[in-house]
């Protein structure tokens, strides 16, 4: 489990609960929000803290804390505080359940969501899930999606990716042979081919069919999947393909696209910095330093404003320039 140290949000030491609570309370009580205070609480301490806080804050007061945030704060600045507040078990599975919810359906955050976590993830998502909205994931994800795009997810669903022990030549060459046929030689596409293969092998030998293909058809498997297919589905091949071969430098393209351009997609910033801010922020601050020629910092600096700007450089936790 080392690996999931390398977040930037950790255990704030020393740390007392109550004394935070009253701080919070003082900051949010009367006329005015101490916003300052506020952020600088919630986003240096961890989520397991956070919860500690809430707890001391109704313990002392009577009073919910995340109802007091939302009362007391506005706009994206609240998001984002909210979310903070979230238990960190049940953030993906409230995610998803937005994403499924009312009028149209968000497949930019299903795709993020599930190419992007672990088999032992997806199944802790699938259960808090069911224990919290009593309802099937599955279910609701099949009743809004479709076709092969609809089979991909459930496959990532099943979370049943081989695990990661040694790796087969044999069949690493028979699966870039397969992709090979299924994409580039033949006339239209066999979707499932890819589906099959991609949502299900483990990781390291996944590593070795994309070179085996680049070897056998002189593509990357991302630029045939580009040219191969369309739509939603592409896009959750493509975020499939960039996850097994490195989430972090995954989620720095999801934090680079999210504020590049005109306008910022500020609820996929506020989900991917607050999801990963305890797994592997620093990982994604590198990859982005590495792949955007800019730091993380500079981009969230120049790309947002007051008192939001500010917790997201506190989450951030660093210019790497």
């Amino acid at each position: 489990m080392a690996k999931y140290t390398r977040g930037t949000v950790t255990a704030f030491a020393p740390f007392d609960a109550r004394a935070d609570a009253e701080a919070l309370r003082k900051a949010m009580k009367g006329i005015g929000t101490d916003e300052e205070t506020v952020l600088t609480i919630l986003a240096t301490r961890n989520n397991a803290q956070r919860q500690e806080i809430a707890s001391a804050f109704k313990t002392l007061f009577g009073r919910d804390l995340v109802d007091d945030l939302k009362s007391e704060l506005t706009g994206k600045f609240e998001t984002l505080m909210v979310s903070l507040m979230r238990p960190a078990y049940i953030f993906d599975a409230h995610a998803l359940k937005h994403a499924i919810k009312g009028a149209g359906t968000n497949e930019k955050v299903l795709t993020e969501i599930l190419a992007s976590r672990t088999p032992a993830e997806v199944q802790n998502i699938k259960q808090v899930y069911q224990q919290e909205y009593e309802a099937s994931l599955e279910d609701k994800i099949t009743g809004e999606t479709s076709g092969h795009f609809q089979r991909l997810l459930v496959v990532l669903l099943q979370a049943n990716r081989d695990p990661d022990v040694g790796v087969d030549e044999a069949l690493v060459e028979q699966d870039a042979q397969v992709l090979f046929r299924a994409g580039e030689l033949k006339w239209g596409t066999d979707e499932e081919k890819f589906i099959t293969i991609l949502g299900t092998r483990s990781v390291s030998h996944l590593r070795r069919v994309f070179d085996k293909y680049m070897t056998i058809s002189g593509f990357q498997i991302e630029e045939t999947i580009d040219r191969e297919t369309s739509g939603d589905l592409e896009k959750l091949l493509l975020a499939v393909v960039k996850c097994i071969r490195s989430v972090p430098a995954y989620f720095a393209e999801t934090l680079y696209y999210s504020m590049k351009g005109a306008g910022t997609d500020d609820d996929t910033l506020i989900r991917v910095m607050v999801s990963r801010s305890e797994v592997d922020l620093l990982d994604i601050r590198q990859e982005f330093r590495k792949n955007f020629a800019k730091s993380l910092y500079q981009m969230i600096q120049k790309d947002t404003s007051g008192d939001y700007r500010k917790a997201l450089l506190l989450l951030c936790g660093g210019d790497d320039d």
